[in-house]
């Protein structure tokens, strides 16, 4: 069924929720080897991702318009969707960083992962009148416990309150994206494209002043091999990842949106089996099935709801 305002079908907006969650799951793995080819720091590498990602964007945003021009909006209605949602973008990506440097990456990983569902099922239940019901609230409840067992198990992480608070800053965040994108999606004429490149423009405006702090040009013995990588990480989990995030987070409820992006740990974790060779441990095991079954099961949730009959 498709949704009744952007058109986008519903079951194509979960599949492009989907492939995101798991392109994203990438990034990790990418960025850690960026780090070892070269000497480019964590908001650097930001930035580029951003401002390549808009390049790839607004060139194929040009080769569509060809085909099939975009649906006009006024300027400030475009432009108050740019600021707020790359305002979002940046705030998710930049206190998740710090969140990172401050208690490590498990714990800003637990709390921003998992603050970010209950905050966006909160949100939507608040602003626009989304119910998640029993089914989705378990659904939510394993999805958190599943990222917790996954990421913490068998970890001797700590937990140091500035980092954590760090990390609520950036699922805020997410949670503000997310929603809005959602909110935005039941107007008639929304343009997914345009909010995507919009974003993309601020959040690499704001993060402009962090890298060229921190050093916008690495130095590297191996500028071919870490040409290659950026590239990687700015087209294929950036400018095609947030393409689809975007289109999919319009038409499918918000706290579904958030924990089917969970599959990017899940992601990250079999590429640290596959690739790097790490042990598959009882945990890892554990928190991929609860998240794959939260995952499951509230993506059945949204297309049963949707083929539901509207009562008039």
């Amino acid at each position: 069924m498709s949704n009744a305002v952007s058109g986008l079908p519903v079951g194509r907006g979960l599949l492009y929720l989907i492939v995101t969650g798991a392109i994203w799951g990438t990034v990790g793995a990418a960025a850690s080897l960026v780090y070892r080819t070269g000497d480019m720091g964590p908001f650097a590498l930001s930035f580029w991702r951003c401002a390549a990602g808009l390049v790839l964007l607004l060139a194929g945003r040009r080769l569509r318009s060809r085909v099939r021009p975009a649906t006009p909006e006024p300027l400030r209605r475009r432009a108050g969707k740019a600021l707020a949602t790359g305002i979002g973008l940046a705030v998710f990506q930049t206190a998740y960083f710090a969140a990172v440097q401050s208690t490590g990456l498990a714990v800003a990983t637990v709390v921003t992962l998992g603050a970010g569902p209950v905050l966006i099922a909160l949100g939507a239940r608040l602003t626009l009148g989304e119910r998640l019901g029993a089914g989705g609230v378990l659904a939510v409840t394993g999805a958190v416990a599943g990222l917790a067992v996954l990421t913490l198990g068998g970890s001797a992480a700590t937990v140091r309150p500035p980092g954590v608070l760090w990390a609520l800053a950036s699922a805020a965040g997410y949670c503000a994206m997310t929603l809005l994108t959602r909110w935005w999606g039941r107007d008639t004429g929304a343009d997914a494209s345009g909010t995507t490149i919009g974003a993309f423009g601020v959040t690499a405006l704001c993060l402009l002043p962090f890298a060229l702090g921190e050093g916008l040009f690495p130095h590297t013995d191996h500028p071919v091999r870490l040409l290659v990588l950026l590239a990687y990480i700015a087209s294929v989990p950036t400018a095609l990842a947030y393409a689809l995030y975007f289109a999919g987070a319009a038409v499918v409820r918000s706290a579904t949106v958030s924990v089917i992006m969970l599959l990017e740990p899940v992601t990250a974790a079999v590429l640290a089996v596959v690739l790097l060779g790490e042990p598959v441990t009882a945990a890892t095991v554990t928190g991929t099935l609860l998240l794959l079954g939260a995952v499951a099961g509230l993506a059945l949730t949204e297309a049963r709801d949707r083929r539901e009959p509207v009562p008039v």
